[in-house]
């Protein structure tokens, strides 16, 4: 069990407010004039100074080597972030310019623009988990090709539309696939492959053999196409974190990150772990779990289809960021990015 957070007194909440705000504007370890400047206490720099090394044995702050002032730790940031954080609200302008990338438009280039305009408005990576397909349909159609062949499309509940060629065995009149397309729309639409696969045999004993083996093939078809478009993570703007300071000055740690990026899987497992949590998530360096980002926060959010689940939209840039920003421009993407979707 993680230990017991300490209760601060109210000069220690001020000051490490202050360290925690003014390093994340300067990127500077902040000394104690800082803190006296900026405070607004009327402490002498002795309490200060004393109230800075309560704060540093308690694992909120710490002193690098080469200053007298010090940086939030890990810790220190999480107090922060839960305790102290004031949240901006986006101005009328970031939230138009939200709603117009979001406009109506399919999934794969709403999902883009999604991670577009976070990095656009965060100036850090945009992160965006594609919606996970559940295996079923919301409308299936037959299209005769010739003799023997037969296209299968295939529409998702996102409304993505997916293509299947059937080689079948024998010649099917137009009059036979319109009555196979509408057992299947009628009797199934919404349930997934298998559940269809178990029933049909059972429910299906009027239909002719032929006419089973087609729905039987166009279930299997159709399962594989949307099996196939798996869940991915769509990334933009990590050529930004090049120009953060805190990260680009350790090369070896960015590459990892960027190896990360390539891979994306554990950046897909750690973001699908946090989809099961409801709204905002912040993880905080070693939070995560996933070394590459010890150095960096991920503050995520879910969108939904119809009151579901289906993906999650997200932000990763180093721990020293503008989270009473980031996280409110997190949480309004994802609720315009749920509203577009669910529309279309």
């Amino acid at each position: 069990m993680p230990a017991a957070t300490p209760v601060l007194s109210e000069r220690a909440l001020v000051l490490l407010k202050t360290l925690v705000e003014r390093y994340i504007v300067e990127g500077q370890p902040v000394g104690s004039r800082a803190l006296s400047k900026y405070a607004g206490l009327e402490l002498s720099p002795a309490s200060i100074r004393n109230v800075m090394a309560d704060l540093e044995d308690m694992g909120f702050i710490a002193s690098p080597h080469t200053s007298a002032g010090r940086v939030p730790t890990t810790r220190g940031y999480r107090f922060f972030v839960d305790t102290l954080l004031t949240i901006k609200p986006l101005d009328n302008v970031e939230i138009h310019h939200l709603e117009e990338q979001l406009r109506m438009q399919n999934t794969q280039k709403l999902v883009a623009s999604a991670s577009q305009v976070l990095s656009d408005l965060t100036h850090f990576a945009g992160v965006v988990i594609t919606p996970r397909r559940g295996a079923c349909f919301r409308h299936i159609e037959f299209l005769k090709l010739s003799d023997t062949r037969i296209l299968l499309i295939v529409v998702t509940p996102e409304g993505d539309v997916q293509n299947r060629i059937l080689v079948t065995e024998r010649k099917y009149t137009p009059s036979e696939l319109a009555e196979a397309t509408n057992i299947l729309n009628q009797n199934y639409a919404g349930l997934t492959f298998d559940e269809i696969r178990r029933r049909i045999r059972a429910e299906l004993k009027q239909l002719t053999e032929d006419m089973t083996r087609l729905m039987t093939a166009a279930l299997e078809a159709g399962s594989e196409a949307v099996s196939e478009s798996e869940t991915e993570v769509v990334i933009s703007g990590e050529s930004n974190l090049l120009d953060s300071e805190d990260l680009s000055s350790n090369m070896a740690n960015l590459r990892k990150l960027f190896e990360l990026f390539d891979r994306r899987t554990g950046l897909l497992q750690l973001l699908e772990v946090s989809s099961r949590a409801h709204g905002v998530q912040i993880f905080i360096g070693g939070e995560s779990g996933v070394a590459p980002l010890d150095e960096c926060s991920v503050i995520s959010a879910p969108y939904e289809v119809d009151g579901q689940v289906v993906g999650r939209v997200g932000v990763i840039g180093p721990t020293r960021m503008a989270y009473e920003r980031v996280i409110p421009i997190v949480d309004i993407t994802a609720k315009l990015l749920s509203s577009a979707l669910t529309q279309r």
